[in-house]
């Protein structure tokens, strides 16, 4: 069954976004317009859960985004392209080798119009060097690089690339931005935020928050890019004034130690 969000105020856009719970924390997601019956599917990590959505929704699937190359995100590109004939794979160009059942690459900034909405991709390396967002309208879906109060591990980048991703990309988009990422990682994400900001009473809001929800069954997607200013520490590190609590003067080193102290976390 899918989990409903947390937050049906943040549900009210023209761009309607169901969670579907895959694997033992994934999501993936239908993205449809309001009343339009073609959808979008963001990394399908298996297709069973998929296509169940799809079906208990009238939903038809024209293509599937795939933010990154990693098995847990694109797992079920095969299997769904073999049961909806002319779908498309759409990914980023530096990983045309690396997801299954490709049809469309896109550079940073390119866009492609499927199933009625315009998608844009936003090169963001760090998790992996080929790792995009795709944004839809009012929504952005990060994947493995934003997650609500956390971010993604460093397989392939590097700090100063990760950062830029965060800061110079994710964190310039308007603040009213709905944010869906790859994992429920919130409750673990919040608790080490508030290890390194426990001052912060943003962090502590959504700490309870979350475990509310999760103790309910329900996600803690979406957040906002406004919400992650706020309580994400490793968007925080471009305030200096969080940096000076960290004894860091620039947020390229400020976000290498939160990274490293959160791998041990």
């Amino acid at each position: 069954m899918t989990a409903p969000s947390w937050s049906i105020l943040r549900l009210m856009s023209h761009v309607i976004v169901t969670p579907v719970p895959c694997l033992q924390d994934n999501y993936a997601y239908l993205v449809h317009e309001q009343g339009s019956t073609e959808a979008l599917v963001v990394d399908a990590s298996e297709s069973a859960p998929v296509l169940a959505a799809l079906a208990e929704r009238g939903l038809t699937a024209r293509a599937v985004l795939s933010t990154h190359h990693h098995f847990d995100h694109v797992g079920g590109n095969l299997e769904l392209k073999r049961a909806l004939p002319g779908l498309e794979i759409v990914g980023s160009e530096y990983d045309r080798e690396r997801i299954p059942g490709l049809t469309r690459a896109l550079a940073h900034h390119g866009g492609a119009d499927l199933a009625g909405l315009s998608v844009r991709a936003l090169a963001v390396p760090g998790h992996t060097l080929g790792a995009v967002a795709f944004v839809i309208g009012d929504t952005v879906f990060t994947g493995d690089t934003l997650f609500i109060a956390g971010c993604g591990r460093m397989f392939e980048g590097d700090a100063k690339m990760m950062s830029h991703s965060l800061l110079d990309e994710l964190a310039s988009l308007p603040d009213e931005t709905r944010v869906y990422c790859g994992h429920e990682y919130t409750v673990a994400n919040a608790r080490f935020a508030i290890s390194v900001d426990g001052d912060n009473a943003a962090v502590r809001e959504l700490l309870a928050r979350a475990e509310k929800a999760r103790a309910a069954g329900i996600a803690t997607v979406p957040s906002t890019i406004a919400d992650e200013k706020r309580h994400n520490p490793f968007l925080r590190v471009a305030d200096p004034g969080f940096l000076a609590t960290l004894g860091l003067s620039d947020s390229v080193s400020g976000f290498a130690q939160l990274r490293k102290a959160k791998d041990s976390f």
